[in-house]
């Protein structure tokens, strides 16, 4: 018997492992890294290979789209810096034409008196419970629909799935009347709820693309581990608690993320549904603030924003990472 036949046998289970450890078996074998000497384990992939970037004419040009995509970039911070100075700037100034590029006596004093007189601390922590009350919908209708159209056997499962994303197709604003009338008045049960958070989060508990993404990740997951976990005895709920979830970490990361991003920078539905200043999210009263108080300075509006775009900022810094990785594992097939 030769070394190589050997080392295959080696590793393949063993018959006689029972119990938990034949699905474990799989599960390391799937987590398991690639070979040092595979060129696919290189972290330092990219478009153009070394070898073509060695030529004068290819180097001129990576480095010129290179530097078109960076001032393109740059262009974007104008917005946002246009808002954070203008928060340090007096009305007179603000409106003044030519504008400065820079206060002239910069007013910190307004973004404390933002904080205060606009009652941000409450606005921003209902913010905060919306975005976690969505998260933890979307992860659960999300997750278990696309488990069940990736790794059950369900009658009609094509045209289930065909219904789920025909409705990407849809403009958001199409179903936006009905979505409020049924709010208004819960079929069956006749229940409404407006200026309630349930009306907020129940219809953003379900979004085809979040199961098309985690339908996606899903079926990268071998069906060798789950047939070894189903022969140990496990049911159909074990299976998605303890080896479809952990190992789709990356994925749901990311469905987290731009959960609640969406829903921190929600303002139509939230304005629609909550009338009530207690309840509302800090887009939603800031915009009752700016209508209903003809005397706020405008640079408090300013400021105002100015902390409603740190979180998501923030949010993206830290988990970048997470977020690229993700992406690159949730790539959709056809």
């Amino acid at each position: 018997m030769d070394r190589s036949e050997t080392q295959r046998r080696q590793d393949e289970p063993s018959p006689v492992t029972t119990g938990g450890q034949r699905w474990l078996v799989w599960r390391l074998r799937l987590a398991g890294r690639r070979p040092s000497g595979d060129p696919t384990a290189s972290s330092e992939r990219t478009l153009i290979s070394p070898l073509m970037l060695r030529r004068p004419s290819v180097r001129a040009l990576y480095w010129g789209v290179f530097s078109l995509l960076l001032l393109a970039t740059a262009t974007t911070f104008g917005p946002l810096y246009w808002m954070v100075s203008g928060a340090l700037k007096s009305n007179v100034e603000i409106f003044q034409t030519p504008p400065t590029f820079w206060p002239t006596h910069p007013q910190w004093s307004n973004y404390s008196n933002a904080w205060q007189i606009l009652q941000l601390p409450l606005y921003m922590w209902n913010s905060l419970l919306l975005a976690a009350g969505a998260v933890v919908l979307q992860l659960l209708v999300s997750a278990t629909a696309a488990y069940a159209l990736s790794k059950l056997r369900l009658r009609g499962k094509q045209a289930i799935q065909f219904a789920f994303f025909a409705t990407l197709m849809v403009p958001s604003v199409v179903y936006l009347i009905p979505q409020f009338v049924n709010i208004s008045d819960l079929p069956l049960i006749h229940v409404s709820l407006i200026n309630n958070w349930a009306g907020v989060w129940l219809p953003e508990a379900a979004n085809a693309f979040n199961i098309l993404v985690l339908k996606s990740f899903f079926d990268t997951i071998p069906g060798e581990l789950i047939d070894a976990a189903r022969l140990d005895g496990a049911s159909s709920w074990q299976v998605f608690l303890r080896i479809v979830l952990p190992l789709s970490r990356p994925a749901l990361a990311v469905i987290t993320i731009f959960t609640v991003i969406a829903s921190w920078k929600d303002f139509l539905w939230p304005l629609l549904v909550l009338s009530n200043s207690n309840l509302q999210p800090l887009l939603v009263a800031l915009y009752h603030e700016s209508s209903l108080n003809a005397n706020l300075p405008f640079s408090y509006l300013m400021a105002g924003l100015v902390f409603t775009s740190i979180p998501p900022i923030v949010l993206f810094l830290l988990f970048q990472r997470q977020i690229i990785r993700g992406v690159n594992l949730t790539g959709l097939k056809g």
